[in-house]
């Protein structure tokens, strides 16, 4: 689905793609977009500055040939707990043995193994569990203190060196943000990303850290991966600008058949508060390997999509595997087969947006009503911070919103919002200029032919971040493109 400069994605949820080994040269990622892809995550747990630096400059090559806003996110590491170093490299363990976790450096052995992180042993407690390699060694709390936990191992499996250490029934005493995420952030605020995601999110506070850094350079994301981060999901949510759910570490930490409540719990929360979410994590595992999906894969994309999600993710399928744009291009299919269902308009309206006492709610509010009354052929939100924008998505119009911002940095980050085709605009003076270039650029951008209808919404007085206060019905005319 090959786009130009005036072309808009023929569905509303956005798809958002993980650059890798398999996805890195300029010609591929150029192939990404013109698959689905609008937005571009650069997984920060894997390569150096330089490759994430040549990965940027490709993607506003593609947004400059284009013309129009391409979204990157960066997704910061997290701290990473892990078992230290073992005689032998690996020790197979029995059902029922007894194992001592430390603080000594020293490799482990004869039922000694290192554990050199402090703050786990301040926070865990007996009965407590941890989860060694992804789950698969499960090991229970005995007893324990600030320096050493006499464990006992839940089930036979082999654990080795490095492997990584998750705690899902404590809050652990540490920051989300560790020396090198805090390189790496400083790194992509000096480049221009749009969208930062915080891994290992376990309190509202750590997203607070973040943006007490971050400022107005970028939006934050919170990844939701830690069960502990569930307990505090509603004020989590609002301190964020938007929320993964990464249900890989999700089901690390919690039972599996727990995972599927959880992000219909998630989903809803960020529906009702206004802020765009992702389901990430597994959505087609098989594309790796395989050239075309399970159909409980596909299953899981489109119930997405019924839930009414912003975006759908791809990791490994895109960013190492053999089919990055065949992942692509069936997720596209995906959505788009999905959003024709006239069940998924009723699946997804089912969840009723929250609505603030002011003027940009009841505006976007009203925008259902005249819909209804008066078919548009789409709705025009003219922003400066991207609020405007943010607020007529909330509503999930059944027209297709356009979003014109005089502000590039606004303009990229709503490449990620449900139904939104951004594009940076001339700055206006007064309401005839709005009507004016909201008109060329409907018609433009092939969202309507003359005669038909727009909802205009903006704010007064202009470029006035928070003013939106202004509902204005225009049509497509004839005019001459002038811009």
């Amino acid at each position: 689905m090959k786009l130009d400069a005036i072309s808009h994605r023929n569905r509303n949820t956005k798809i958002v793609a993980t650059l890798g080994p398999a996805s890195s040269e300029p010609q591929m990622i150029r192939r990404l977009f013109d698959a689905g892809v609008d937005v571009f995550r650069l997984n920060f747990s894997h390569g150096t500055h330089a490759d994430h630096k040549a990965r940027y400059d490709a993607i506003r090559q593609i947004e400059a040939d284009v013309g129009r806003p391409v979204g990157i996110l960066m997704d910061l590491q997290g701290p990473k707990l892990r078992l230290g170093k073992l005689v032998g490299g690996k020790q197979m363990l029995e059902i029922g043995q007894k194992l001592t976790l430390d603080l000594n450096p020293e490799p482990g052995e004869n039922g000694r193994v290192p554990l050199l992180h402090p703050e786990i042993f301040a926070a865990i407690r007996p009965g407590d569990d941890l989860l060694i390699d992804d789950g698969k060694v499960r090991l229970r709390v005995l007893s324990c203190n600030k320096e050493r936990a006499e464990v006992q191992a839940l089930n036979a499996g082999m654990i080795s060196d490095r492997k990584g250490v998750n705690v899902p029934g404590a809050i652990l005493p540490l920051s989300a943000l560790t020396e090198k995420d805090r390189e790496d952030l400083a790194f992509g605020l000096s480049i221009g990303i749009d969208w930062i995601a915080l891994s290992f999110v376990q309190r509202p506070e750590d997203i607070h850290e973040l943006k007490a850094i971050v400022g107005n350079r970028a939006w934050v994301m919170a990844k939701l991966e830690k069960p502990s981060a569930i307990d505090s999901l509603e004020a989590i949510v609002a301190g964020s600008d938007g929320v993964m759910v990464a249900r890989g570490d999700l089901g690390v930490e919690l039972p599996p058949e727990d995972v599927p409540v959880l992000q219909k719990r998630i989903v809803r929360a960020c529906r009702e508060a206004g802020k765009p979410v992702i389901v990430a994590t597994q959505m087609m595992e098989s594309m790796i390997t395989s050239p075309v999906p399970t159909r409980a894969e596909v299953s899981d994309v489109a119930t997405a999509v019924y839930d009414g999600v912003d975006a759908v993710m791809l990791s490994a399928e895109s960013a190492s595997g053999a089919y990055p744009i065949e992942a692509v291009e069936m997720m596209d299919r995906i959505l788009q087969s999905t959003e024709r269902d006239p069940l998924q308009r009723v699946t997804m309206d089912a969840v009723a947006s929250h609505r603030r006492s002011d003027a940009r709610d009841a505006i976007s509010a009203a925008i259902r009503t005249v819909a209804e009354t008066l078919p548009v052929a789409a709705t025009v939100a003219y922003t400066s911070s991207g609020a405007t924008t943010l607020r007529v998505a909330h509503e999930r119009p059944r027209a297709p919103i356009l979003s014109m911002t005089p502000v590039p940095a606004a303009a990229r980050r709503l490449s990620l919002v449900w139904g939104v085709h951004s594009i940076q605009a001339a700055d206006v003076e007064s309401t005839e200029e709005i009507v004016m270039h909201s008109t060329l650029a409907a018609k433009k951008h092939g969202f309507g032919a003359p005669g038909q209808a727009l909802l205009i919404i903006a704010g007064t007085p202009f470029g006035v971040s928070g003013s939106t206060n202004l509902l204005r019905i225009a049509w497509i005319g004839d005019q001459p493109d002038v811009s």
